[in-house]
C-alpha cells in the first residue's frame, strides 16, 4: 500500500506472536554446531559433472543467464544440492559447499557453474530494481550511505537479513568466493529462533514491539518517484516459521528519511535485539574460502560480515559473487 511517503508491505493478515520457545535443530547455538554440520563436500562424481559442464560450454558457449540444469547431466550434483536445500529448509539454515576447482576454470566459467548449481536449490531472482541477477560483492571505495549498499564497501555489516526493506525478500542467499580479502571479512551466522527465544525469555514486552511495523530505508532500490521508505514488522510468525526482516542500520535510516523519531519502545526493542545478537554463544563464524559456495536461509537466520583489509592491486581484491533465490512471485526485484 502506498501513501505517498512510505510503502506498506502487506504479507497477508498478521499472525499471532510466537509466545513459546522453539526447540530443535533450527534453534541452535555455537555449542550445538560444528563445521561438519554446515559443510557439504563436493563428491568426485559431482566434480566430474562440473568438469563436463565446463567442457560443454567451451565447445558450445551460451550466456550464463540462459543456462539451466536440464541442459547437462547432473545427477550427482542434483543429489548434492538437494542435500543443501534440505539443510536450508528444514535444518540449520546454513550450508557451505566445499569447493569448486577454480584453478581449472576461468572466473566466467565459475560463475556459470555457480548459476547452474544454484537453480538446483531454488529459482534465482533479481537483486536490484534494474533487474541485475548476478551481483558482484567487492569494495568499490564508496562510502556506506544512502543508495550505497554495504556489500560495495569494506565496513562491518552487523547481523541482518538481506533486502529486508523489499516487497519480496529472497528466501535464500548465496555467495561464491573467487578471492578472499588479505585480512578480515569474517562471516558470522545466528539462528533467529534462538534470538527469538532469548527475547521472549528476557524482554517479552519488547519482543511484541518487533511484531509491529518499522520504517526501513529502501536504499534507492525502487522506481522513480516511489517512496524511499517501506513499513513492515521486523518479526512475523505464520504458525510454522518465522519470517524476519532485520537491519538496525536501515530501520534507523528509515526514520531519518521520514523525519520522525523512532518511538521509545522501538529503540529499546532494537537495542535489546542488538545486545542479544552480539552474544558470541549464539553464533558461529568462519571466513569463506576461495572456491567455496555459501548458502543461507534469509528469513530465519541472520548474518554478519566483519570489516576487512583488501589488496591494493585491483586484480587481487576480495571478490564474491552473490545470488538470491525465491520460489514465489515473479523473478523481478519486487516479485
Amino acid at each position: 500500500m502506498r501513501n505517498g511517503e512510505f510503502l506498506a508491505l502487506e504479507e497477508g493478515p498478521p499472525g499471532p506472536m510466537l509466545n513459546h520457545a522453539i526447540e530443535g535443530k533450527r534453534a541452535w547455538t555455537r555449542e550445538s554446531l560444528a563445521p561438519a554440520d554446515w559443510t557439504v563436500p563436493i563428491p568426485p562424481q559431482a566434480t566430474g559433472e562440473i568438469r563436463a559442464l565446463i567442457h560443454a560450454l567451451r565447445s558450445d558457449p551460451l550466456p550464463t543467464l540462459v543456462l539451466t540444469p536440464e541442459m547437462f547431466e547432473l545427477d550427482a550434483c542434483r543429489t548434492m544440492m538437494n542435500r543443501v536445500r534440505g539443510i536450508l529448509r528444514e535444518g540449520i539454515g546454513l550450508c557451505v559447499v566445499d569447493r569448486l576447482p577454480l584453478d581449472e576454470m576461468s572466473a566466467e566459467e565459475a560463475e556459470s557453474v555457480y548459476w547452474v548449481l544454484g537453480q538446483l536449490v531454488e529459482r534465482p531472482v533479481a537483486q536490484k530494481w534494474d533487474g541485475t541477477m548476478i551481483y558482484n560483492v567487492t569494495d568499490t571505495g564508496h562510502k556506506h550511505e544512502y543508495g550505497v549498499r554495504g556489500s560495495w564497501t569494506n565496513v562491518e555489516l552487523f547481523f541482518h537479513t538481506d533486502n529486508c526493506f523489499a516487497v519480496a525478500p529472497p528466501e535464500y542467499v548465496s555467495l561464491l568466493c573467487l578471492r578472499p580479502a588479505i585480512e578480515g571479512g569474517i562471516s558470522r551466522f545466528c539462528s533467529l529462533y534462538t534470538v527469538h527465544n532469548r527475547m521472549l525469555e528476557k524482554h517479552p514486552h519488547l519482543l511484541k514491539r518487533l511484531y509491529e511495523p518499522f520504517y526501513f530505508d529502501r536504499q534507492a532500490e525502487h522506481a522513480p518517484g516511489e517512496p524511499k521508505v517501506s513499513f513492515s514488522p521486523a518479526f512475523r510468525y505464520d504458525r510454522r516459521r518465522l519470517k524476519v526482516r532485520i537491519s538496525d542500520h536501515l530501520i534507523r535510516n528509515g526514520y531519518a528519511l521520514m523525519g520522525e523519531e523512532l518511538d521509545a519502545q522501538g529503540r529499546e526493542a532494537l537495542d535489546a535485539l542488538r545486545e542479544i545478537l552480539a552474544d558470541p554463544s549464539l553464533w558461529v563464524e568462519f571466513t569463506i574460502q576461495r572456491g567455496q559456495l555459501q548458502y543461507l536461509n534469509n528469513s530465519e537466520f541472520a548474518h554478519f560480515r566483519s570489516e576487512f583489509t583488501d589488496h591494493d592491486d585491483p586484480a587481487c581484491k576480495r571478490h564474491l559473487i552473490r545470488l538470491w533465490y525465491r520460489g514465489h512471485g515473479r523473478r523481478s526485484y519486487d516479485g
